[in-house]
């Protein structure tokens, strides 16, 4: 317990600010939509393009914001072992493309369950369900499982070793943890945007999480 909730404070205290600039950015992104009518153009067409393509949409946008710019972040500036830049790479890519594929079904499923409004209540439970059902029971350990094999340089040997209780019961949870204070105010957000706009604003919160956690993540494992 004394572990989980060290690496918990540790998570709270490092995300804390870096989820607050997002927090304020997304802010902004919705405010100008909802109180700026001559904007609304650019995000009208930007939803278009998102139904015109659907998940191949999601499947590109969440690949760029969520794997490919990240990724050229980390080998800029020298996260990324000379050899392995490759394979992590195309990790980075097909894995947070085959996300934003999840994430834009998870938004039709719950359109579907609670409605398309942007009201308290219908916000309420699809942040509720999206955080305390669908992150803990899935998105969460998944993530963690296939990060600690990248991060083992892909050696299933290597990852099968690291895989014991204190990963899902002390880990997982820190790692839950942290999640939550970036987003369940971002999920407010986007929720609130028109069904069509909510990936969009998804893979720009996407981009700076991925930046955040793996950035962190590298720290860790150099201490």
């Amino acid at each position: 317990m004394k572990d989980l909730a060290r690496l918990c404070w540790d998570g709270v205290r490092a995300n804390f600010l870096p989820g607050l600039v997002l927090q304020v950015i997304a802010c902004v992104i919705v405010g100008v939509y909802y109180l700026m009518p001559e904007f609304r153009f650019a995000y009208d067409w930007v939803g278009e393009v998102k139904v015109e393509y659907g998940y191949l949409y999601s499947a590109l946008t969440t690949a760029v914001y969520g794997g490919l710019i990240p990724f050229l972040y980390l080998w800029a500036v020298g996260h990324v072992k000379r050899g392995e830049v490759l394979a992590v790479g195309l990790f980075f890519v097909l894995f947070w493309m085959w996300k934003g594929m999840e994430v834009d079904l998870l938004y039709r499923v719950q359109a579907m369950m609670f409605g398309d409004g942007n009201d308290f209540g219908t916000v309420s439970k699809k942040v509720s369900f999206d955080q305390l059902v669908y992150c803990p029971l899935w998105s969460a350990p998944v993530t963690a499982l296939f990060y600690r094999w990248k991060d083992c340089g892909f050696s299933w040997m290597r990852f099968k070793a690291t895989v014991d209780r204190k990963l899902f019961f002390v880990e997982i949870p820190s790692v839950l943890v942290s999640i939550w204070i970036v987003w369940i105010p971002g999920t407010a957000f986007i929720y609130s945007m028109p069904p069509a706009l909510q990936l969009p604003l998804f893979t720009l919160v996407l981009c700076f999480f991925v930046l955040l956690v793996s950035v962190l993540g590298k720290k860790e494992t150099e201490n």
